[in-house]
């Protein structure tokens, strides 16, 4: 019978590219990772890498077998909720993998709740990029996601993934105060000749203020470029730029910022994404609940 454990080093490699990799995620040595291939290749009588270059590359074979322990980790991720769902209590661990504003707005109330609720569950948070994170999260890094997707960007599909809204939050154009302006500015197209500030290119937010701006008649003069939500909004207070902000933002503190509504009206959908197979845990459901109701509390 095959190694449980040695399919999974191959299904990591057909996901993370390269042995170096696979080390890293499973705290082996490279060497380690080769041997263990090298066994499962004995083990199943067929070629299952060949050198392309200098990476690995996969055979047929080894993707069948790639595809066979996806069904196993399913199986035996379903098999652990079934005996969690046994206990009295909700316990055990969940990773969550989360972007910056719901960590801000929607994080610290679902914490709150867990602790409260469902004291046995230790939930470990990161904040990653959601297009980086529901890769990983299929990939088994975490358990749970929270994303975002915006108007004409769809987030990335990955199969056996369950995703389900949260919430949804208008986009605004954001401007400085009046008492900084050092324009006379109401409206989007005004906002034409201004220093703008942005997330790196690639994330969905910068697809999104692109194609508006672009829509509206210009290409906007991306001067300041940072993944940090709370940095491009103190650049907007002090009068140094502007942006499109989604309202999730101002969940929890005032702010300054003159707030404009778009020519065409854009909502940001929020949403939880996690494995089919683990979404029966009793503490994966409990802490998707607590989002839920975070999402769900009056924002002011």
């Amino acid at each position: 019978m095959l190694e449980v454990r040695r399919l999974v080093l191959l299904r990591e490699l057909s996901i993370r590219g390269t042995v170096a990799a696979v080390a890293e995620a499973m705290n082996f040595t490279p060497s380690a990772v080769s041997q263990q291939l090298a066994v499962l290749e004995r083990e199943s009588g067929v070629q299952l890498l060949r050198k392309a270059g200098r990476r690995l590359q996969l055979t047929p074979q080894a993707e069948v077998l790639v595809a066979a322990a996806g069904e196993v980790l399913d199986t035996l991720e379903r098999a652990q909720a079934s005996v969690e769902s046994t206990l009295t209590t909700v316990q055990g661990r969940i990773r969550v993998a989360v972007f910056q504003s719901a960590a801000l707005a929607l994080m610290p109330s679902a914490l709150r709740t867990m602790a409260l609720e469902h004291p046995d569950v230790r939930v470990e948070m990161v904040q990653r990029e959601p297009e980086t994170a529901l890769g990983e999260t299929w990939a088994r890094d975490f358990d749970m996601v929270v994303a975002e997707q915006y108007p004409a960007h769809a987030a990335p599909r990955f199969p056996g993934l369950d995703s389900r809204d949260l919430t949804t939050d208008p986009v605004r154009l954001a401007l400085p105060p009046e008492d900084t302006a050092l324009w006379p500015v109401s409206s989007l197209a005004g906002a034409a000749e201004l220093p703008w500030v942005m997330e790196p290119r690639g994330a969905a937010s910068r697809h999104f203020a692109e194609q508006t701006c672009r829509r509206a008649g210009f290409e906007p003069d991306v001067r300041y470029e940072t993944a940090d939500l709370q940095a491009q909004i103190r650049l907007i207070e002090s009068g140094n730029a502007v942006a499109l902000m989604p309202d999730l933002v101002w969940a929890g503190r005032s702010t300054r910022c003159r707030l404009v509504e778009l020519p065409d009206p854009a909502r940001r959908t929020i949403f939880t994404a996690g494995r089919i197979a683990g979404t029966e845990s009793p503490a994966v459901a409990a802490f998707r609940d607590a989002l839920e109701r975070a999402a769900a509390a009056p924002r002011s």
